[in-house]
């Protein structure tokens, strides 16, 4: 008889995400799906019309594996006009196969077996797996939650660091809370790293989506930690197209030298046609110069009919996310009263707890609002009765 085959899990603990599991429930229950996030909508017909056309001009082969220049140095461009900060786009800016495996590979390249990693909670799914991949130590740190929003307590986060610390994990704005990060904020990182070897992986992949006036933060302004950061993009989120699965790495040549050793193995490189109508997309600034606006009506939108309901609104400063806390309706963990919400009224949400390497329960669900006005306004019907 053949022995059974045996494998030894490098993710023991990683099972179903609890993205799979709502849209699951969501699609049997027909209830408005506000859970994962991604757009109901499409995108820009100019950006297909972009990339149906490079495929017909024949550029359907090998791009260089760290991108096709042009579409380098569209993202250089667009970083400096908006930043201020000059990446060289031969030698820092790397296309990835999106932002998830822009991390990763971040992460790989930069983690040695036993490096402590600072992971501030809640974040999101993929961060820890990675870690673990490249044999890192997950150190956690949670966000204060009150009723003004969330906050980062960066004396937590400096008391977390310790010899073997190798990298800290930002996010801004911050996917689930739509929390943003502030100068002040910035500049507390930049005390805790000072004069250590602490690198930083910035995700920022909801760049273009910050409201009320304010400015995203990018890390790569702060002219100390632009040198120790890698910062991770998404096309997808920006152009409303995320099963393209096209992002960007953006980094100082060092870092970028170990990040494309890791790139050219993991994925080696990323869909031509594609990044060559990306790039003529991008002559155009305006989608996102106007993304704010735009995604700002559809958050207002949502905030303003949930006024009618007994949810307590979280501030939504950034990305395409709302929280809530729903005490003043019910006692069930987050999780459960996620699914009670799914079935009994037909709107999906995502447990904040889900976020949280070992669950923390707050009372916070998570709604996503890139969705049509319609949708949404089928929404706010359902939780009306709320």
């Amino acid at each position: 008889m053949s022995q059974p085959v045996n494998i030894v899990s490098k993710l023991p603990k990683v099972g179903t995400t609890i993205f799979t599991v709502m849209s699951a429930l969501a699609s049997e229950k027909g209830a408005v799906n506000l859970g994962q996030g991604f757009p109901d909508f499409d995108c820009d017909p100019a950006l297909v019309d972009a990339v149906t056309q490079a495929m017909k001009t024949g550029l359907n082969q090998y791009p260089p594996m760290a991108g096709v220049p042009v579409l380098r140095e569209a993202i250089a461009n667009k970083i400096r006009a908006l930043h201020g900060h000059a990446y060289d786009p031969t030698s820092e800016i790397t296309v990835t196969a999106g932002a998830t495996q822009g991390i990763l590979t971040s992460i790989l390249c930069a983690v040695h077996a036993g490096d402590e990693v600072i992971v501030i909670e809640p974040a999101y799914d993929c961060y820890v797996p990675a870690i673990e991949l490249a044999g890192g130590i997950p150190v956690f740190v949670q966000m204060t939650v009150t009723s003004e929003g969330y906050s980062v307590p960066w004396d937590k986060v400096a008391a977390a660091v310790t010899s073997k610390t190798r990298l800290i994990m930002v996010n801004t704005p911050h996917n689930p809370t739509g929390s943003i990060l502030k100068k002040a904020d910035i500049d507390a990182l930049a005390d805790i790293v000072r004069n250590t070897g602490i690198l930083i992986l910035s995700d920022e992949v909801y760049e273009h989506m910050v409201y009320d006036g304010q400015s995203h933060e990018s890390l790569c302004r702060h002219p100390e930690l632009s040198p120790r950061t890698f910062i991770n993009s998404s096309f997808g989120k920006t152009y409303h197209v995320t099963g393209w699965k096209v992002g960007f790495v953006a980094a100082p040549a060092a870092l970028t030298a170990e990040f494309r050793k890791v790139h050219q193995f993991n994925v080696f490189t990323v869909n031509t046609p594609v990044q060559y109508g990306l790039t003529e997309y991008m002559t155009n600034p305006a989608p996102y110069v106007d993304l704010p606006a735009f995604y700002q009506h559809k958050r207002d939108l949502f905030r303003e009919g949930l006024k009618n309901t007994r949810f307590k609104l979280l501030p939504s400063e950034g990305t395409y996310f709302q929280c809530v806390e729903y005490g003043a309706i019910s006692d069930l963990p987050e999780a459960e009263f996620s699914k009670w919400l799914t079935t009994e009224i037909g709107v999906a949400a995502i447990p904040v707890s889900a976020f949280y390497n070992t669950p923390k329960e707050s009372g916070i669900v998570r709604f996503c609002f890139a969705k049509k006005d319609e949708t949404l306004r089928l929404a706010l019907d359902r939780l009306a009765k709320l």
